[in-house]
């Protein structure tokens, strides 16, 4: 199952390694923002499944208003991706859960397909280790 991903993550390197493991994984990213303005205009603009949102971005501690307008308002399956989980430990509406970063290539496999398993309905009988669910 292939998807159209946003990767909003203001680490450059970050953001890039993440690039190139979901499009070997055969998904399409449709882009990367750095912050939350340039994540909203690349959602107007392109169809977007699933959104993996960093919560410290280039313009501050917006990636958790942006995750839940995205998941909210926007039909974005949202994965917050942080080095900060804490600060998501109570759930965000509209989102799935948290992959604490840093991560590795499979850990970020596992909870790709996981999130679009429950966008598509299908049943999903556990969480990948490393993704903390939102309630």
């Amino acid at each position: 199952m292939t998807a159209r991903i946003l990767i909003i993550e203001d680490e450059a390197l970050v953001a890039m390694e993440l690039r190139f493991v979901l499009e070997d994984l055969g998904h399409e990213v449709v882009g990367t923002a750095a912050d939350a303005r340039t994540a909203r205009n690349i959602v107007r603009e392109a169809e977007v499944d699933l959104a993996l949102v960093d919560i410290h971005l280039s313009d501050g501690a917006t990636g958790v208003d942006l995750g839940r307008e995205l998941g909210q308002d926007q039909g974005v399956t949202v994965l917050f991706m942080t080095a900060n989980p804490g600060m998501v430990r109570n759930g965000v509406a509209g989102t799935i859960g948290v992959l604490s970063k840093p991560t590795d290539e499979r850990a970020v496999q596992t909870a790709v397909d996981y999130a679009l398993r429950r966008r598509q309905g299908q049943p999903v009988d556990y969480a990948p280790p490393g993704l903390q669910l939102f309630a």
